[in-house]
């Protein structure tokens, strides 16, 4: 098995066979707690456009996600886990876009297939490459609004691999790595409202969910899928 990681859109758009789509901060942590919450299906877009389309087209669904961090106009929800787990969400479509990782999945093209990834389901993530077996497998860190690389994204790459490889990382050292680094964002006062400090544990959580998100494309547009693994 190889394995390669990849940073950014243009890491998105080189990643072959098993593709997984890191964004820690917050996307597909902020998805996992969603789905978690009854949430489902969750349609991940590329453009505000688009949602706000889609969203005309499923009246009931929810509007999730960001630029610059904050939710846009009109969005039911920023990327923030702590703000969604405290709302009945349950049988609830979910319009998902963000600066970095629905950005990662529209441009993963030449994927074979295309999970998404975070700490908070590392594990069902390795158990399902491992059942997989397939010849190549791609790690795509998303950074900071596809800028620049991240702690966060780069590390849970290293992690994930580092499982694959039966090598054990030291998470404590990253998750210290993280909250003096990139992570330092969430303690700041003037982030609280949209990028509150809950999100930087409920993000750090490795293996709380058994389950993966796989995007699929169905007659209703690209989605996620819930396999508990």
């Amino acid at each position: 098995m190889e394995i390669q990681i990849l940073q950014l859109l243009e890491g998105a758009r080189q990643a072959r066979g098993l593709t997984v789509v890191i964004d820690v901060f917050r996307a597909f942590s902020t998805a996992c707690y969603a789905v978690s919450k009854g949430v489902g299906p969750i349609y991940p877009v590329g453009n505000i456009d688009e949602a706000y389309a889609l969203k005309e087209k499923i009246p009931e669904s929810l509007l999730v996600g960001e630029r610059n961090e904050r939710p846009p106009e009109g969005f039911d929800f920023g990327n923030s886990p702590a703000l969604l787990l405290s709302s009945d969400l349950t049988g609830r479509a979910m319009i998902h876009t963000t600066s970095s990782g629905t950005q990662g999945i529209v441009n993963a093209v030449l994927a074979d297939e295309i999970l998404t990834g975070s700490f908070v389901n590392a594990g069902a993530i390795v158990r399902y490459i491992q059942m997989s077996k397939p010849d190549t497998v791609s790690l795509v860190c998303m950074g900071y609004a596809c800028q620049y690389p991240t702690d966060e994204d780069t590390l849970c790459a290293e992690f994930i691999r580092n499982r694959l490889l039966g090598i054990e990382s030291d998470f404590e050292a990253m998750r210290k790595t993280i909250r003096h680094g990139s992570g330092a964002r969430f303690f700041e006062a003037v982030s609280q409202k949209w990028a509150p400090s809950a999100d930087f544990d409920l993000c750090l959580a490795p293996d709380r969910f058994n389950f993966i998100l796989k995007a699929v494309r169905r007659k209703e547009g690209l989605l996620l899928e819930r396999h508990d693994i």
